[in-house]
This record gives C-alpha cells, structure tokens and sequence, in this order.
C-alpha cells in the first residue's frame, strides 16, 4: 500500500478556509450597477459546506446590498493562507473561489450562524444580527496555489472533501515547536536533500500525513514534506509521529 505523501488539494482548501481570519470579496456587478465603483470587500470568515460558501461580511458591504436588490451577482472570494510562524515568506497557499452571491433570509440567519460554529468556531459569528450579515455563494470553481504550482479543483470535489482533522490545533503546534523545540527542528532538518541542507528549517505546514518546512536558503526558500509512516488520527499518535521522525533520519539525496 502507498503512503499518502500529503493532503489533496481539495482538502487544503477545506482546512485553509477554516483557519483564515479573513478574506476579500470582488464582485461583478449586475448591468443595471453596472456604474457601481469596484474594489474589493472585506469577508470576515468563509465556511464552506457542500457546493456552498458561506460569507460573513459587514453590513455596509456594498455587495450585500446588491445582493439585496436583487439580480445574479457573481464574485470571487480570494484567501491567503498565511503561516504562523513568523518568516520570510510566511504565504502557504492563495485560493480563489467563484460562484453567484445569494441573500440569507434574516429570519435564519441566527440559526445558521449556530450551525456553522458547531463545526467552525469563530467569535466573529457572534457579530450576525449587530452589524455584520450571511451570504452564501453557490460555488462554480476553486483555484489554489502552492510552492509546487496552481490548479483548478472540482466543486464536486471540494464539497466531499473534509478540513484535516488537526486544523485546529496546527498554528499552535506549529509556533511551539519552532519557538520551543530548536533541537527537534535540527534533528528533522537531517532529513533535508543535499541541495537546502544548511539551510534555515522553519515548520510551515503540519497535518495528519506529515510535516512540510520551508527553507530558507540564501535569498530563495524552498518547502520540503516529510511525511509519516502513515496517517495519524489522535494527538498523541501526531506527536509520536514527529518524534518517529527525528528519530530516524533518513538523509536526503538530491
């Protein structure tokens, strides 16, 4: 059997959704706006569910408004997954999602927003109702881009996909371990191929299928996974997992 290297991209989306803090919205405005001012809006949180992305965006925004008067208004949503850990080059990820703007009925509003922190907790979502309002876009594409390029994923896809299962506690870990645990990092830089040994190994991206450093090496970074042994599912098994790592070099070879 395979081990599978790292998440797919449908699931990078997922997780880089759940722990972005914000977002930007730009709209195409209906023909009968058509003399609206563009620019780009602000999106406090972006939970996606099923074919759906659900927008937390202030009152004022001028694309809720348009939303409201009615008409297809069509947008794209763009985050960046940004690091932690303080570096260079702290951008993981750039998603783009696009798709059409709907109204969320004022009356469901409370109760979806409930719904949505069952699953993705954020005390922006406390804001519905005082201030700040739900849209949901109905998804028509998804594009990331990494270190190792860009590519279209399915909405389909997207929708069956799930976050990792530490997404949660990844940022924490992640500025723990380069903050507090140097001599570990230095035991897994062993691991790094010939060509970026030396180099400055900063923890970038951490899931249930390994670690991923992005390595500063002169004036360039590069990002090198390692994975696990196989996929872990429990903290526990996270943390022995890392360990299993560093305990076992395996020293690269370009």
């Amino acid at each position: 059997m395979n081990t599978i290297l790292a998440p797919c991209d449908a699931e990078l989306i997922q997780t880089a959704c759940r722990r972005a803090h914000s977002g930007t919205l730009s709209v195409s405005a209906p023909d009968c706006a058509a003399t609206e001012p563009k620019g780009c809006d602000s999106v406090g949180m972006v939970h996606l569910f099923e074919s759906d992305a659900f927008l937390l965006v202030p009152d004022e925004t001028p694309a809720l408004r348009l939303v409201r008067e009615g008409g297809d208004v069509t947008a794209m949503v763009e985050v960046i997954d940004v690091a932690p850990v303080r570096m260079r080059e702290r951008v993981r990820s750039l998603i783009w999602l696009s798709g059409t703007l709907h109204e969320v009925p004022a009356r469901l509003e409370r109760d979806l927003a409930v719904e949505i922190a069952g699953d993705h907790p954020d005390e922006k979502l406390l804001d519905v109702g005082h201030g700040y309002s739900l849209m949901r876009m109905a998804l028509e594409s998804a594009v990331i881009a990494t270190s190792t390029g860009a590519g279209g994923v399915d909405v389909d896809a997207l929708a069956a996909a799930s976050p990792d299962l530490f997404w949660e506690f990844e940022n924490d870990w992640l500025v723990h371990l380069d903050a507090d645990h140097q001599d570990l990092i230095c035991q897994l830089a062993q691991r790094l191929p010939d060509h970026v040994r030396g180099g400055r190994a900063r923890p970038l991206r951490l899931d249930r299928f390994g670690i991923t450093f992005r390595v500063e090496v002169g004036n360039r970074d590069e990002d090198v996974r390692m994975p696990f042994a196989r996929p872990v599912s429990r903290i526990p098994e996270l943390s022995a997992a890392i360990h299993s790592l560093a305990l076992h070099p395996c020293f690269g070879e370009d």
